[in-house]
């Protein structure tokens, strides 16, 4: 049982020019790096846009002749030092949640995209761990806890997982982009739950794309 009553997951948004890196120290943190925009070359391994990358502790992502626009997510101590990130530049903290602990006996760390046709819907459901997303295309709105909040391009948003959601998007072809903590034994496996035994089987507007599904330690 991992033993911790202190974890958050924080989402980064990383600006970096052509020419220069991020250098992280071998603090045991893990990391999911997407790139939004432009490329980087993480210890040697060379990703592009719209891939992403998990790691955990030291590493070096330099940056393509290009530049690079990229979101971080960290699962890491509460409260522990998010490097790089200050008020404004080119590193922005987005958000920051603490999570109820634990989540599982073992976790694994969950990055894909999930993307809407006009006027798509997710019926009310649930996870089963929690998550921060981030809005790459469109507009949509989270109907949870009684409250209704919009979100364009760039916005982030927490879903605690046991927490009822209803996701309604926008006139407009919509994605975003997600990393999620979950139970390992979900691995290679959907997370969600509807709420309503009618919703079930009804067919589903959204659709996946999946790019890390890994087991982790802390």
């Amino acid at each position: 049982m991992v033993q911790s009553d202190g974890y958050e997951l924080r989402l980064v948004e990383d600006n970096v020019a052509a020419g220069d890196e991020l250098t992280f120290p071998p603090d045991a943190i893990n990391r999911v790096v997407y790139v939004v925009h432009g490329g980087v070359a993480v210890d040697g391994q060379e990703l592009g846009e719209d891939t992403a990358w998990h790691g955990r502790g030291s590493a070096r992502i330099a940056a393509a002749p290009s530049g690079a626009a990229l979101w971080r997510w960290e699962l890491a101590p509460a409260a522990s030092t998010i490097q790089h990130a200050r008020e404004g530049g080119p590193h922005v903290l987005k958000l920051r949640r603490q999570l109820d602990w634990p989540i599982a006996e073992s976790l694994l760390l969950r990055c894909d995209s999930v993307s809407f046709p006009p006027g798509g819907c997710a019926y009310l459901h649930t996870h089963q761990g929690p998550g921060i997303r981030c809005l790459i295309d469109g507009g949509i709105r989270i109907d949870a806890a009684g409250k209704s909040h919009s979100h364009g391009p760039g916005s982030a948003w927490f879903e605690s997982g046991p927490e009822p959601v209803f996701a309604q998007a926008a006139g407009r072809a919509t994605r975003f982009i997600r990393v999620m903590v979950l139970p390992a034994r979900l691995q290679g496996q959907s997370s969600i739950g509807y709420v309503n035994a009618e919703d079930r089987e009804k067919p589903k507007s959204q659709r996946y794309k999946a790019y890390l599904d890994v087991p982790i330690s802390l």
